[in-house]
This record gives C-alpha cells, sequence and structure tokens, in this order.
C-alpha cells in the first residue's frame, strides 16, 4: 500500500504544471510548519528542527525559481527572505509568535496563488469552449 502511495506522489509531482508544483511547495512548507508548531508544544526539540529545516529548504526552493526579471519577483524575494528569517529565528529561539507569523505569510501566499491558479483554469476553459 505505502508503495502504491508513493508511486502516487511521485506521479502526481511529474505531471503537475509549474504552477501546481508551486502550490505543492507552499503546502508542504505549512505542513513542516505545523508539524514543527506541535514539536514545539510537545518540548521535542530535533523533530521541530528537522520540520523547521525543512520549511526553510522549500523557502529557498521558491527564491531561486523567482524570474528576477519581473518587478514582483524582487518583491516576493525580499519577502521570502524574511519568510526565512523567521523561520531560522523561530528555530533558534524556540518561539511559536515567530513561527505563526511565518505560517500567516506562507498562508496568505498559498491562499493567493491557490486562486491565481483557479481564475488561469477559468479563463482557459473559457476560452476553450469559444473555438
Amino acid at each position: 500500500m505505502a508503495s502504491a502511495y508513493q508511486s502516487y506522489q511521485q506521479n502526481s509531482v511529474n505531471t503537475a504544471s509549474p504552477g501546481e508544483l508551486t502550490l505543492m511547495l507552499y503546502n508542504g512548507c505549512l505542513k513542516f510548519i505545523n508539524l514543527a508548531k506541535k514539536a514545539i508544544d510537545d518540548k521535542n526539540m530535533e523533530d521541530k528542527n528537522v520540520n523547521l529545516l525543512k520549511a526553510q529548504k522549500i523557502i529557498q526552493e521558491l527564491m531561486v525559481t523567482l524570474n528576477m526579471d519581473a518587478e514582483i519577483s524582487k518583491n516576493m524575494m525580499t519577502l521570502y527572505d524574511f519568510i526565512h528569517n523567521r523561520l531560522i529565528e523561530a528555530n533558534t529561539k524556540n518561539d511559536l509568535a515567530i513561527l505563526e507569523e511565518a505560517e500567516g505569510f506562507v498562508t496568505e501566499f498559498r491562499d493567493a496563488w491557490k486562486q491565481a491558479i483557479q481564475l488561469n483554469r477559468q479563463k482557459q476553459f473559457a476560452q476553450s469552449g469559444q473555438a
């Protein structure tokens, strides 16, 4: 059963559009932030560290995928850098408030990205219906 699920996950990544991959990154980051929050509550510093490092790596991945020719990417880079630094600070200080602040930004980005994907699909559907 586990190998079937792994195959499904791998296939979903391999067939996802760039927009869907970005959405997966945001969702993964939020998953690891939530696991880190639970680890802080449980006073499990090893799990907190592991999960915050994973969240940081996802933010780094989002940073390297930006097209720096676009003005909005420069703004996003600044925001991603801020989130990355807050994740590091939350990790070193075991600070839930800082972690929740970073989580809020990632959630906003994820929700906006999800809405953009939906609007793009509606636009594509409308255009294909006119052909």
